[in-house]
């Protein structure tokens, strides 16, 4: 037990966990898993779904639990010791795994389990069963399942190599500017900037390619120079076209070799691509019906975005002297255009956005609609910025999560939501276990003791996750593979999160998570409405943007070629939905995490699809609101009982129509966008 790793008697002891810890526990958790999988496979043991629980399931779940703290500190405390000792460990992990899914001798007791012995929760998560066995293998014999193993464990080598690339590369770079190269960034980034090059002991202003800092000086800086270089390198990162030694982190060949085994996988069970393996277990019928949806999409916008850049272009020659505007300027002219048109910057919005400001308004908002408190509470960090808090109803613990706010050096970029413990009726103890979830941000810090500022941007994030936290942590379901967010479709997984985006937007919500950070006084309401207006500001060109994404992703894992058609296939995508092109060493897709190593192969599109389901459950919030704008309490029981509570124990499309009474329509979104 002195190994944290093995240690599951509390909180995973993160303040304890060294890379040295890796190994051995991976070793002991195999050894136990394998145990555990050779007594349920036995010829004696018995058809029984909770018999096969209590043996196997609670194997592996503590190899899970401990195996995702390992992969949770890559991502968010990467360090080289940490890196060597996850990657020496991948290999065998996934192994297991895969083994596991592609047990004939498992399948077959599987097989045998009388589904009529079950409760519908069990019912569902057997049916689940069932399907992904034959996803993963379990009926292919001899040298076809050998090499169906072999891929999966390559796969994932090559997933975390292209996480690794995509983060060193954007560690990697540094500029050093000038005084005279600041002119228009916004003070609080000027700072950063500074402190961060004294850290160093550098003169200057130290710019780096992490969120906090490209952005500003995308949209704010007068310096044109100062943006191209910017630009360049962050739409170069992790490729060919990186200067100089950066290129030592070009993901060109582990895209290449990811997509040529994704064919070859599909191809061994039985599918002409992998889009039509990645969409076996979600809403979406086909990789036609998805991509007809995607340029469906495509048509209704395009009028508006072609509108967006005219009035870009026009305003660029008028106002900025621009007659031939690059890439590297269209950040700059938007956000110019915003403030002309509608009298505000996303600067003077961001000064009411405190951190703990937003943080007690977003609390107070879930507290009252979905009737449960939130409290801090204590558990072991893995840095000294993380927090963690507890949710209860009636007094009784419904779940916690950690909450990580911050960009730092080490931690990958974006947003995410992940389970670090998922809700069970634990089939071993008897004890119903309280779901966990992680919550990741990269937000600018505080400088000079000032709290760290966030972007409205920032806020819609921040909800968006914890929208996907409230769907893990919120669930009523015991049975754990269709509990919180298992078991859902993964095209319908992003309802919660973007249903949550919307009271971004209601002034009842806003005017109490604002507090400006020199008076304290709220957003005043003039800034709210203007807000309010330039809400779908460039609504057509930011589809098209999200279209263009999804698209490329779908045909990419539906050609016959993908790995050689890749920079032709993203051109031909570029001509056929953006409206402005970028320039031909833009390699986006070289970052493209999402599709390469985070899970959305063939699958970025349930965006814009959950994007359709969220916008008609929210209406139903907009239907129900009182005089004063508040949304109703009755509705957000009704939301929580029929979708968050339900989890992964029902097809999310009945989920949908329990709570809707209907199908979706696509009707609330366009008009959210203004495009209706």
């Amino acid at each position: 037990m002195s190994n944290p790793l093995l240690d599951f008697s509390g909180h995973i002891p993160f303040d304890r966990i060294t890379p040295a810890d890796v190994a051995p526990a991976v070793d002991e958790l195999l050894r136990r898993a394998e145990g555990a999988l050779a007594t349920v496979t036995a010829p004696d043991f018995p058809a029984d779904w909770n018999a096969i629980a209590r043996v196997l399931d609670v194997a592996t779940e503590e190899l899970g639990r401990s195996w995702g703290a390992v992969s949770h500190l890559s991502s968010v405390a990467d360090t080289p010791e940490l890196r060597a000792a996850y990657n020496e460990a991948l290999p065998r992990v996934t192994e297991f795994w895969t083994r596991l899914g592609a047990s004939e001798q498992l399948y077959a007791k599987y097989k045998a389990i009388d589904p009529a012995t079950l409760n519908a929760e069990q019912q569902r998560a057997h049916a689940n069963a069932m399907r992904n066995f034959v996803l993963s293998g379990a009926e292919l014999q001899g040298a076809d399942k050998e090499r169906f193993a072999a891929i999966q464990e390559r796969m994932a080598e090559l997933a975390q190599k292209f996480s690794e690339n995509a983060l060193d590369a954007t560690d990697a770079f540094a500029y050093y500017a000038r005084e005279d190269e600041l002119e228009g960034l916004p003070a609080d980034v000027v700072q950063a900037a500074r402190a961060a090059a004294q850290a160093e002991g550098q003169n200057g202003y130290k710019f780096t390619l992490k969120m906090p800092c490209y952005l500003p000086v995308m949209q704010f800086a007068v310096n044109r120079a100062l943006r191209e270089r910017l630009y360049r390198a962050y739409v170069t990162r992790a490729s060919d076209q990186a200067d100089g030694d950066a290129t030592r982190f070009d993901n060109s060949a582990v895209m290449a070799e990811i997509l040529q085994l994704r064919q070859e996988e599909a191809r061994l069970l039985g599918y002409a691509s992998f889009g039509e393996v990645s969409l076996v277990p979600k809403m979406a019928d086909s990789p036609q019906q998805v991509i007809d949806f995607l340029r469906d999409l495509a048509r209704r916008a395009r009028p508006y975005a072609e509108q967006d850049v005219a009035d870009l272009r026009a305003f660029a020659a008028e106002h900025l002297q621009l007659a031939d505007p690059q890439p590297w300027d269209w950040p700059f002219i938007s956000e110019r255009l915003k403030e002309a048109r509608y009298a505000f910057s996303e600067q003077e919005v961001k000064e009411y956005f405190t951190a703990p400001k937003v943080l007690a308004g977003l609390f107070k908002i879930v507290e009252t609609l979905f009737e449960v408190e939130i409290r801090r509470d204590q558990a072991p960090v893995w840095n000294p910025a993380v927090e963690f808090y507890r949710l209860e109803r009636g007094g009784q613990l419904i779940g916690q999560f950690y909450l990580d706010m911050p960009a730092r050096a080490g931690k990958r970029g974006g947003a995410w939501m992940d389970d670090a413990l998922t809700r069970w009726l634990r089939p071993d103890t008897g004890q119903l276990q309280t779901p966990i979830a992680y919550l990741v941000c990269n937000f600018a810090s505080g400088v000079k003791g000032k709290p760290p500022l966030l972007t409205h941007d920032d806020v819609i994030t921040l909800f968006h996750e914890f929208g996907h936290g409230l769907h893990h942590l919120l669930t009523q379901v015991s049975e754990r593979d269709v509990s919180g967010i298992g078991g859902v479709e993964w095209d319908a997984v992003e309802l919660p999160s973007q249903f949550m985006e919307n009271f971004c937007w209601e002034w009842g919500v806003l005017r109490h998570m604002t507090a400006h950070v020199d008076s304290g006084e709220p957003l005043p309401r003039a800034l709210y409405d203007k807000m309010l207006e330039a809400r779908n500001f460039q609504a057509g060109m930011q589809t098209l943007r999200q279209v263009e994404f999804a698209l490329f992703d779908m045909l990419l894992h539906t050609d016959a070629q993908p790995a050689e058609q890749l920079p032709m296939l993203l051109q031909a995508v570029r001509e056929e939905i953006a409206v402005l092109q970028p320039p031909a060493f833009s390699r986006s897709a070289h970052t493209f995490s999402h599709i390469f190593a985070g899970g959305y192969a063939a699958g970025y599109y349930s965006y814009k699809w959950a994007e359709v389901l969220s916008a008609d459950a929210y209406a139903a919030f907009e239907e129900t609101a009182g005089d004063d704008g508040q949304p109703s309490v009755e509705t957000g029981r009704r939301y929580r009982q029929a979708i968050l509570e339900a989890g992964g124990s029902r097809p999310a499309m009945e989920s949908f129509k329990a709570f809707r009474g209907r199908e979706p329509s696509i009707d609330a979104l366009l008009r959210h966008q203004g495009m209706a």
